[in-house]
């Protein structure tokens, strides 16, 4: 345990958080230890991974950060074509695609990159082009902060969604996820239906792409896009693709026929937040040192000296302009703390 500790290597905007008390979570029997402890009972908790899509509010967190650092990956069950693996928590996500598709298993190629630790993949549901983590996943294990029972998830059981789950919605705060297992395939076909996936491949001349290849195509666009949080503070996509009706799709594509629609169903659509964000004018805007990115109009930055305050009140002014020029309302990807 330990007393006012800095958050600031722990939250990918780069914010001058502290904690008024952190434990690090190597194991089962820390968690265990931690949870009898009276901070656990007196104190408000939130669990921390790498904190990549998380923003503090304000300077000083009046609660226990547990940080969560358990690691392990095991290769649980192969069977043919397919292998089950079973990953710890506190891995570090982009470190665990790589490995996999080193090892030639192939499912989770399209997610890398993407920053953060294992154990916040399944509360987000993260995804990118064209494949999101509940596509390989098989269940998880946690455990129940209020009955301090360790837990078994399948996939049903986490109720997964657009970028969400129960673990961030009704059940939030209540779990700690300690590892995941996923299934993966040796003899994978990529998907490659994203429009900039397909259209790089394309341009490179690999007509029969493997897993490796579509791996270092995904990088390559996100590192033309997106800023290094180790260099621009950042916690890469701020809101989430809005779902809209089709008939509010076919309006707006009537007076904006360039805007692209992605259907979801036979009643919605999904429409690029990043498109409404740049037709608004706000690509590129900066307030202080909290501003767009000039890149990717869905990325908001830390200049420098932001606060979390500063980067929330650009992130609602983006939000009320965007619901006043389009009539959508964007929904905060990013955590609020």
């Amino acid at each position: 345990m330990i007393r006012n500790y800095p958050l600031t290597g722990h939250n990918s905007f780069g914010l001058d958080v502290m904690a008024a008390w952190a434990c690090k979570i190597f194991d089962i029997r820390d968690l265990e230890k931690i949870i009898q402890s009276s901070v656990f009972t007196d104190e408000k908790h939130i669990i921390l991974g790498g904190g990549s899509n998380c923003l503090f509010l304000d300077d000083y967190f009046e609660g226990l950060v547990l940080l969560i650092k358990n690691k392990g990956i095991t290769i649980v069950e192969e069977s043919g074509n397919s292998v089950i693996v079973s990953v710890a928590a506190g891995e570090n996500w982009s470190d665990f695609v790589d490995s996999m598709v080193d090892r030639g298993y192939g499912g989770l190629e399209n997610l890398s990159l993407i920053p953060g630790k294992v154990g916040a993949a399944p509360i987000q549901n993260i995804g990118a082009y064209g494949v999101e983590l509940m596509d390989v996943f098989i269940g998880l294990q946690a455990l129940d902060l209020h009955t301090r029972e360790l837990v078994n998830f399948n996939r049903e059981a986490c109720e997964f969604g657009y970028r969400s789950s129960l673990f961030k919605t009704s059940d939030k705060d209540r779990y700690v996820i300690l590892s995941i297992d996923v299934m993966l395939h040796k003899n994978h076909t990529p998907n490659i239906s994203y429009g900039s996936v397909a259209k790089a491949l394309q341009q490179k001349g690999i007509t029969k792409p493997g897993i490796s290849d579509v791996a270092q195509i995904v990088k390559e666009i996100r590192q033309a896009k997106l800023p290094d949080p180790a260099v621009l503070g950042n916690a890469g996509s701020f809101f989430k693709n809005p779902l809209v009706h089709n008939l509010v799709f076919q309006n707006l594509k009537n007076d904006y026929p360039e805007l692209r629609g992605y259907p979801e169903s036979y009643e919605t659509t999904k429409i690029s937040a990043a498109w409404l964000i740049e037709k608004a004018g706000w690509k590129g805007k900066r307030i202080g040192d909290a501003g767009v990115h000039t890149k990717q109009a869905l990325v908001l930055v830390n200049h420098g000296k932001a606060n979390g305050r500063d980067i929330y009140s650009l992130a609602m002014e983006i939000q009320q302009d965007v619901k006043n020029k389009f009539g959508v309302v964007l929904e905060p990807e990013v955590n609020f703390i």
